[in-house]
Protein backbone atom coordinates (compact mmCIF):
# COMPACT_ATOMS: atom_id res chain seq x y z
CA UNK A 1 0.00 0.00 0.00
CA UNK A 2 2.52 2.50 1.12
CA UNK A 3 4.50 1.70 -2.80
CA UNK A 4 1.46 2.40 -4.30
CA UNK A 5 0.84 6.09 -2.29
CA UNK A 6 4.97 6.90 -2.94
CA UNK A 7 3.98 5.93 -6.97
CA UNK A 8 1.01 8.49 -6.93
CA UNK A 9 3.04 10.98 -5.15
CA UNK A 10 6.03 10.51 -7.38
CA UNK A 11 3.54 10.80 -10.27
CA UNK A 12 2.00 13.84 -8.99
CA UNK A 13 5.37 15.68 -8.38
CA UNK A 14 6.34 14.98 -12.07
CA UNK A 15 3.77 17.35 -13.43
CA UNK A 16 4.25 19.52 -10.03
CA UNK A 17 5.56 23.04 -11.40
CA UNK A 18 6.43 26.35 -9.69
CA UNK A 19 4.20 29.34 -9.27
CA UNK A 20 5.50 32.69 -7.67
CA UNK A 21 2.56 34.79 -7.90
CA UNK A 22 -1.66 34.51 -7.89
CA UNK A 23 -4.36 36.90 -7.79
CA UNK A 24 -5.94 37.30 -4.21
CA UNK A 25 -8.99 35.86 -5.71
CA UNK A 26 -7.65 32.41 -6.39
CA UNK A 27 -9.48 30.10 -4.37
CA UNK A 28 -7.40 27.32 -1.94
CA UNK A 29 -9.57 24.71 -4.47
CA UNK A 30 -8.00 26.46 -7.09
CA UNK A 31 -4.33 26.94 -5.81
CA UNK A 32 -3.89 23.01 -4.30
CA UNK A 33 -6.61 21.03 -5.39
CA UNK A 34 -10.12 20.35 -3.57
CA UNK A 35 -10.62 20.48 0.16
CA UNK A 36 -13.31 18.80 1.81
CA UNK A 37 -15.11 20.81 4.87
CA UNK A 38 -16.86 19.02 7.47
CA UNK A 39 -16.94 15.11 6.66
CA UNK A 40 -15.17 13.94 3.57
CA UNK A 41 -16.32 10.74 1.53
CA UNK A 42 -13.40 8.54 3.52
CA UNK A 43 -15.17 9.75 6.72
CA UNK A 44 -12.67 12.32 8.12
CA UNK A 45 -14.04 15.09 9.66
CA UNK A 46 -11.53 18.34 8.60
CA UNK A 47 -10.27 19.88 11.54
CA UNK A 48 -8.30 23.53 12.52
CA UNK A 49 -6.45 24.67 15.77
CA UNK A 50 -8.76 25.73 17.85
CA UNK A 51 -7.78 28.21 21.06
CA UNK A 52 -7.67 25.80 24.17
CA UNK A 53 -10.11 27.05 27.11
CA UNK A 54 -7.74 28.81 29.57
CA UNK A 55 -9.76 27.65 32.46
CA UNK A 56 -8.98 23.75 31.75
CA UNK A 57 -5.61 21.72 32.25
CA UNK A 58 -4.81 19.82 28.79
CA UNK A 59 -2.10 16.73 28.67
CA UNK A 60 -0.58 17.44 25.06
CA UNK A 61 0.94 14.93 23.49
CA UNK A 62 2.24 14.65 19.36
CA UNK A 63 -0.74 14.20 17.20
CA UNK A 64 -1.13 10.64 15.69
CA UNK A 65 -1.02 10.78 11.81
CA UNK A 66 -1.25 8.01 9.02
CA UNK A 67 -0.11 9.63 6.29
CA UNK A 68 0.58 13.18 4.84
CA UNK A 69 0.06 14.60 1.09
CA UNK A 70 1.98 16.98 -0.08
CA UNK A 71 0.42 19.36 -2.45
CA UNK A 72 1.89 22.00 -4.49
CA UNK A 73 0.76 25.06 -5.73
CA UNK A 74 -0.54 24.82 -9.25
CA UNK A 75 1.20 26.57 -11.58
CA UNK A 76 0.80 29.11 -14.41
CA UNK A 77 3.43 28.95 -16.61
CA UNK A 78 7.05 27.42 -17.41
CA UNK A 79 8.65 30.62 -15.88
CA UNK A 80 7.44 30.50 -12.30
CA UNK A 81 10.29 29.67 -10.09
CA UNK A 82 8.27 28.63 -6.82
CA UNK A 83 5.07 27.52 -5.28
CA UNK A 84 3.45 27.63 -1.85
CA UNK A 85 3.18 24.01 -0.75
CA UNK A 86 0.67 22.23 1.58
CA UNK A 87 0.35 19.28 3.25
CA UNK A 88 -3.01 17.31 4.07
CA UNK A 89 -2.13 15.44 6.89
CA UNK A 90 -4.81 12.39 8.01
CA UNK A 91 -4.77 10.51 11.07
CA UNK A 92 -7.29 9.91 14.04
CA UNK A 93 -7.82 11.02 17.74
CA UNK A 94 -8.17 8.26 20.32
CA UNK A 95 -11.25 9.65 21.62
CA UNK A 96 -14.21 11.58 21.76
CA UNK A 97 -12.22 14.72 23.75
CA UNK A 98 -8.46 15.35 21.88
CA UNK A 99 -8.65 17.98 20.05
CA UNK A 100 -5.56 19.28 17.55
CA UNK A 101 -3.62 22.03 20.24
CA UNK A 102 -0.32 23.63 18.54
CA UNK A 103 1.66 23.37 15.10
CA UNK A 104 5.45 25.02 14.64
CA UNK A 105 7.25 24.81 11.58
CA UNK A 106 10.98 25.72 11.14
CA UNK A 107 12.85 25.73 7.85
CA UNK A 108 16.53 25.63 7.40
CA UNK A 109 17.54 24.99 3.59
CA UNK A 110 15.63 22.76 1.95
CA UNK A 111 14.50 20.73 5.35
CA UNK A 112 11.24 21.51 7.33
CA UNK A 113 10.89 20.72 10.68
CA UNK A 114 7.29 20.70 12.02
CA UNK A 115 5.27 19.80 15.62
CA UNK A 116 1.69 19.18 15.70
CA UNK A 117 -0.01 18.44 19.16
CA UNK A 118 -2.72 17.60 20.26
CA UNK A 119 -4.65 17.92 23.63
CA UNK A 120 -6.72 16.28 25.67
CA UNK A 121 -8.15 17.25 28.84
CA UNK A 122 -6.92 16.12 32.16
CA UNK A 123 -10.49 15.88 34.21
CA UNK A 124 -12.93 14.67 31.44
CA UNK A 125 -14.21 11.32 30.97
CA UNK A 126 -14.16 10.53 27.18
CA UNK A 127 -15.56 7.95 25.27
CA UNK A 128 -12.95 5.67 23.73
CA UNK A 129 -13.89 6.02 20.25
CA UNK A 130 -11.37 6.68 17.20
CA UNK A 131 -12.36 9.53 15.69
CA UNK A 132 -10.19 10.08 11.64
CA UNK A 133 -9.68 13.38 11.00
CA UNK A 134 -8.21 15.59 8.35
CA UNK A 135 -6.06 18.82 8.78
CA UNK A 136 -4.59 21.01 6.24
CA UNK A 137 -1.46 23.23 6.63
CA UNK A 138 0.27 25.32 3.91
CA UNK A 139 4.36 25.26 4.59
CA UNK A 140 5.55 28.61 5.10
CA UNK A 141 7.79 30.39 2.23
CA UNK A 142 7.78 29.63 -1.62
CA UNK A 143 9.37 26.25 -2.63
CA UNK A 144 11.53 26.56 -6.04
CA UNK A 145 12.47 22.95 -8.21
CA UNK A 146 14.23 20.78 -6.16
CA UNK A 147 14.46 18.07 -3.47
CA UNK A 148 13.06 18.51 0.21
CA UNK A 149 12.75 16.66 3.37
CA UNK A 150 9.84 17.40 5.86
CA UNK A 151 10.30 16.11 9.44
CA UNK A 152 6.46 15.71 11.09
CA UNK A 153 6.88 14.77 14.69
CA UNK A 154 10.33 12.96 13.72
CA UNK A 155 8.35 11.15 10.95
CA UNK A 156 10.70 11.83 7.50
CA UNK A 157 9.31 12.69 4.31
CA UNK A 158 10.81 13.54 1.18
CA UNK A 159 9.03 15.42 -2.05
CA UNK A 160 10.04 16.66 -4.75
CA UNK A 161 9.16 20.02 -6.92
CA UNK A 162 9.75 20.08 -10.42
CA UNK A 163 9.35 22.96 -12.87
CA UNK A 164 7.69 22.51 -16.21
CA UNK A 165 10.69 22.64 -18.25
CA UNK A 166 12.65 19.82 -16.37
Amino acid sequence: MHSSIYAVLLFAFLFAGCSASRESTVTVDEQYGHRYDGKSPDGRETHVILQADSGEEYAIHPAVFDTVHVRPQEMDTPQDSAVKVELLIKGSFPDSCTRLHALTQERSGNIVNISLDMRRPRSAICASVVRPYRFYMELEGDYAAGNYTIKLNEAVRTFTIRSLDS
